[in-house]
Formats: structure tokens, C-alpha cells, sequence
């Protein structure tokens, strides 16, 4: 018999199956998953609020070994246990100080002004006619009274010639006259003429001399407009361009006329002052008050001279009023038209205390200064600031000449804190031990017993006797400086840590591809062949970065 092969279901018949069903929360169980959540996010944020505002020397008491040599404590815990400077006292802040001197400081307004000459002609024909002769050169420096120009005399020549012969007529009638009239009189006395005739004979004598006062008068005209021919400077100063060429026929309506002349010297500014200032200068108004005329940058003084007036009235637009200094301008460094900066010296305050300007600070409670202390701690106290300048304040009160002040640094400073100058080496070890000790501290987690010091160096044996890469890079580059300031060659360990044959190919080869940076490492080479403290403090950086895994090739850069 044949076999049957088993039967199949057929494949488009879906399979059964059969789903859990699905169990619902209850709300007890929703209730206290909520309260577990809830206390899970409270207990996360406590935990970071207590890692961020741990005090000063709960941290150091965890890591108590890492403060090392830097913090110099003297308990058995190390810095960070009892007696070090973990254990309850901030560190030191690094601060820059400056001495309360003793200056004169000037009251000074400053101004943006206009340089304007005290005179400024035109210089125009009196006459009409041809211009013959021009006899300035364009920006030519003239005295008053030069001839400038001359125009065609010749018609004017003849003018006068006519007054001349007019005049000479007349007073030849005016004599002949007089001598008639003094004939009829002596026919009157011997009773020979009618007294109307004397009468009329004198009358016309008076006529001829009135006709002789005109003609003097019309040959006086005529000599002036003869005069006018010859065009002179008025007034002493420097000819412009040249308005006008020779051959042109000028007359008295030319707007340009046949030059331009602008007096340098003496010469004025002309600026504003706001209103608030005005009361200064009118007080001082007597007085004797310095002028500078300063170039747009204010890098450069142009001329030095005196405050000379004060409008009479505010200027409503602007709350401005103006004024007018005077310069001498020997140099002639100004020039009319040219914008300059303007410094009146009002007054000037002597023997004032001045700070620089970063010492003073601002509270609730006015204005104070940190002042330093002999054990390298710092006061505050309050003061009464006066005028400022740009870099220096005055100190009306409450600080002395030869006071010390703290003018970086202070936003940290508290009344009573301890401070370290950048020239204080011991507070600089403390603070970088201070750093380094945090570091190394976290990583060890227990505390451990202080290291005893080597002779002489501050540090713990191991730290002098090993590699400069354990060595931060600011010891050593201390280490160095210190031994070239006393002539000194370079510590062995430092020689010994000049880049081998290997790693200076190494460094050449993978800036190649970069002059600007192939150059910038053939010089840091060189620095560390010449034994330069800042060049080998940076190469046992890079040391100390490539033993911790990291690559040294952006470090050189």
C-alpha cells in the first residue's frame, strides 16, 4: 500500500494564539510609584547641593593627602586634617596692589572745537579796469599793506590831470576876484563907486573860493581812485588760490575779487561746553586758564593757549554754550576749518591722595577701598572719593600717602581676609599645592599621613628625587627661573628632560604641512637648547600630558 503523506493545515489559516491578559495598575500602586519618584529626584538634588556647597575644610578632610607639600600643614592628617590650611580657613587670594601717592590733579574740560581765523578778506578792486599785474604766488604768506595786484592807471591818471586843471582855473578867478574887490573898496572910502557893486564883488569872491574847496575836493577823489590802481593786503596772513588771471578787466561787483586772505596768527576755537560747565569758567573768568588744542586721536598737541570768552547765553537746542580759546600758532600746526579737541585746565586741586581707579569699589553702604595690612591681610574701609581722572581717583578722606590698596582681586576679598602678592613665593606654593591636592586627593579617597620634607627644597622626597614630569608645570618653571636669576645653569632633571633626537623629528614632522607652525616649534627647540625656564616648564607639561595618555602634538602649537 502507498504511504500517505500527514496532513497540513493549510497556510492561509492565521494560528491561534492566545494573549495574557493585561493587568492594570491599581491606585495604590500609582500612588506610591509617585512618592518613590518624588523621593529619588529630592535625594538627587540634595546630593548635588551638598557636593557644591561642601564648606572649605570638608573637602580637604577627604583628601587629605592631595593638599601635599603646597599646603604646608602641620597636623598628622596632613593639610587637610588638624592644623593645616584645609581645616577650616579659605586659601589665600592672589591680589595687585598699589601705593596711595600724593599728586596734582588739573580740572580740566574737554571740548570738540573749530578752528576759525580772526580775519578772513576778500580782497576787491575799489575801481574798475584791466588787471596788469598780479604780485603774490598762491598760498604766499603777505604782510599788511603788500601790494597784491595793480590795475590800468592810465584813466585815472587823466581824471586827476582834469581835476588839477580845474582847479588851477579857479583859483586863478578866486585872485583876480579878490583884487577887484579890493580896488572897489578903496573907491568906496573916497566915495567913488555905489556900495552895491563892493557888495557884488565880494560875493563872487566867495563864490571862486567855494569853487576852489570843490575842486580840491574832486582832485582828492581823483588821486584816491588813482591810489585804488594798487591793491594792497589789509591785513597779514596767507593768499589763497589765485581767483582771478591778468588781462581780465575786475570791478567792484567781483564776488572773488582778486584774492583771498586768511590771518593764522593769532588764530581761534571756537567750541561748546554742556551748561553744567559754564558756572567753572565764569567764576575763573579773570583768571589764567591753559588752553590745548589736541589732533583728532588726541595723541598729539597741536598748540598751547589761553581761554579767551564765554557767550552770553545757552544755547536751548543743544544745553550747550559756546566758547573761543586763542592760540598764537607760531607753528602753524592749525588750520582754519580743521576740527581739533580742546582742553581747558579750569583749576588745579595740589597735593591731592589719588588711588588708581580699579582700587576704588562701590557698596550699599558708599564707597570703600581694601586696604593691606603688614600680615598680609586686608581692611575695608570706607572712603570719600573726589574728582577722577581717567586712571586716577582722589581720596577726600579716610586714606593716608603710602597706604597700600588693593586694586585686582578684590571681588573675592571679604573685611579680615588673607591675600597673596605676585611676589610672595611661599603664598604661590600654597596655592598650587592647594590646587594639585584637590586633584590628587579625589583620586585617593583616604586620607594619609604627611610626608616628611627634603632639606631645603619644601618637597617631599619622592617629589625631588623623581622626573620633572611629576613636577607641575609652574614648579618647574620656578625652578628654573630661580636658578638663572642667580647664574646658575638649568637643574639636571631639566637637562635631562630635553626632547630626545626622536621626538624633535617627531615634532618637525607633523607640522609640515604648516610653515607658520614648523617655525613656531624650531623656535620652542631652540628656547629649550638655550635652557629657557618658560620653554622647559612647557615641554614637562607635555611630558606629563603624554605619560597620562594624552598627545603632545597641540601643545607645541
Amino acid at each position: 500500500m502507498d504511504s500517505q503523506p500527514p496532513m497540513q493545515a493549510p497556510p492561509n489559516e492565521p494560528e491561534l494564539m492566545s494573549e495574557p491578559p493585561r493587568r492594570r495598575l491599581s491606585r495604590r500602586g500609582m500612588v506610591l510609584g509617585g512618592v518613590i519618584a518624588v523621593l529619588v529626584v529630592a535625594g538627587v538634588g540634595w546630593l548635588a547641593w551638598d557636593l557644591t556647597h561642601q564648606p572649605p575644610g570638608a573637602g580637604s578632610a577627604a583628601g587629605g593627602p592631595g593638599r601635599g607639600p603646597g599646603g604646608g600643614g602641620d597636623g598628622p592628617g596632613g593639610p587637610g586634617g588638624p592644623g593645616g590650611p584645609g581645616g577650616g580657613r579659605a586659601p589665600a587670594t592672589t591680589v595687585g596692589v598699589a601705593v596711595a601717592e600724593q599728586a596734582d590733579i588739573p580740572i580740566t574740560i574737554d571740548a570738540l572745537g573749530t578752528v576759525v581765523p580772526q580775519a578772513t578778506v576778500h580782497v576787491r578792486p575799489q575801481v574798475s579796469g584791466v588787471l596788469n599785474r598780479l604780485l603774490y604766488k598762491e598760498g604766499q604768506m603777505v604782510r599788511k599793506g603788500e601790494l597784491l595786484a595793480e590795475i590800468d592807471p592810465r584813466q585815472f591818471e587823466m581824471t586827476l590831470q582834469q581835476a588839477l586843471g580845474q582847479r588851477m582855473k579857479d583859483e586863478a578867478q578866486l585872485e583876480a576876484a579878490r583884487v577887484t574887490l579890493q580896488r572897489y573898496r578903496t573907491l568906496l572910502e573916497q566915495d567913488s563907486i555905489a556900495r552895491q557893486d563892493v557888495d557884488t564883488q565880494a560875493a563872487l569872491v566867495k563864490q571862486l573860493e567855494a569853487a576852489v574847496v570843490a575842486d580840491k575836493a574832486n582832485e582828492g577823489s581823483a588821486r584816491l581812485n588813482l591810489s585804488y590802481t594798487h591793491i594792497t593786503a589789509p591785513v597779514a596772513g596767507r593768499v589763497g588760490l589765485r581767483p582771478v588771471d591778468v588781462g581780465n578787466v575786475v570791478s567792484t561787483s567781483d564776488a572773488n575779487g582778486v584774492a583771498l586772505i586768511t590771518q593764522l596768527s593769532p588764530i581761534d576755537v571756537e567750541f561748546s561746553i554742556p551748561q553744567d560747565a559754564a558756572p567753572q569758567l565764569q567764576q575763573n573768568a579773570g583768571a589764567f586758564m591753559e588752553a590745548k588744542a589736541l589732533d583728532r586721536t588726541r595723541t598729539q598737541m597741536l598748540d598751547t593757549g589761553v581761554f579767551a570768552s564765554l557767550d552770553n547765553q545757552v544755547d536751548t537746542q543743544t544745553g550747550t554754550v559756546r566758547a573761543k580759546a586763542r592760540f598764537n600758532n607760531t607753528k602753524q600746526a592749525l588750520f582754519p576749518s580743521q576740527f581739533v579737541n580742546v582742553q581747558i585746565n579750569v583749576r588745579t586741586i595740589h597735593g591731592a591722595v589719588v588711588v588708581p581707579v580699579s582700587a576704588l569699589r562701590q557698596s550699599g553702604n558708599g564707597q570703600f577701598v581694601f586696604v593691606l595690612n603688614e600680615d598680609r591681610t586686608v581692611t575695608q574701609r570706607p572712603v570719600k572719593a573726589g574728582v577722577a581722572t581717567v586712571d586716577k581717583v582722589q581720596i577726600v578722606s579716610g586714606l593716608k600717602v603710602g597706604e597700600r590698596v588693593i586694586t585686582e582681586g578684590a571681588d573675592r576679598l571679604r573685611d579680615g581676609s588673607r591675600v597673596v602678592l605676585p611676589g610672595d613665593a611661599g603664598g604661590a606654593g600654597g596655592q598650587r599645592g592647594f590646587g594639585g591636592g584637590r586633584r590628587r586627593g579625589a583620586e585617593g579617597g583616604a586620607s594619609a599621613p604627611a610626608q616628611p620634607m627634603t632639606p631645603g627644597s619644601g618637597l617631599p622626597p619622592e617629589a625631588s628625587a623623581s622626573s620633572p614630569r611629576r613636577m607641575g608645570g609652574r614648579a618647574a618653571r620656578e625652578a628654573a627661573a630661580s636658578a638663572s636669576s642667580v647664574g646658575a645653569p638649568a637643574p639636571v632633571e631639566a637637562r635631562s628632560a630635553l626632547p630626545t633626537p626622536e621626538q624633535r623629528q617627531r615634532l618637525l614632522d607633523g607640522a609640515k604641512g604648516d610653515p607658520e607652525q614648523l617655525a613656531r616649534r624650531k623656535a620652542f627647540l631652540d628656547k629649550l637648547d638655550k635652557g629657557d625656564p618658560d620653554a622647559l616648564a612647557r615641554w614637562q607639561q607635555i611630558e606629563q600630558r603624554r605619560a597620562q595618555g594624552g598627545g603632545a602634538a597641540g601643545t607645541t602649537q
